[in-house]
């Protein structure tokens, strides 16, 4: 019964120290991620306070964020999996994201 128990310990701590998920083809490194979760939020709070704007400038957020970014929809979801799957360091992300938010808003009163 010990046997499994250390077994089952050394094992987990042995998954957890690594990041499950394989990088993918083309990953993107960290800087550029955060810019581009930034940019996600800016545009998915334009599009519910301020629609309009972005359908009189013919702007699809989507569209935007991989034309600017120069990725396609396979490179940004495989990206955004593999940062994810290292939760701590996600979370340190959208922290300092948050934080570029408020800034970016207290910059505009």
């Amino acid at each position: 019964m010990k046997k499994i128990i250390y077994l089952t310990v050394f094992f987990g701590l042995f998954a957890c120290s690594k990041n499950p998920v394989k990088p993918p083809t083309k990953l993107l490194d960290e800087e550029t991620m955060e810019n581009i979760l930034y940019d996600i939020a800016i545009l998915q709070a334009a599009k519910i306070n301020a629609p309009d704007i972005l359908l009189a400038n013919k702007i699809e957020a989507k569209d935007y964020i991989y034309k600017k970014y120069k990725i396609d929809s396979t490179t940004f979801h495989q990206n955004n999996r593999y940062y994810a799957a290292e939760v701590n360091n996600y979370k340190h992300m959208h922290k300092r994201i948050l934080a570029r938010l408020e800034k970016h808003q207290n910059t505009k009163k």
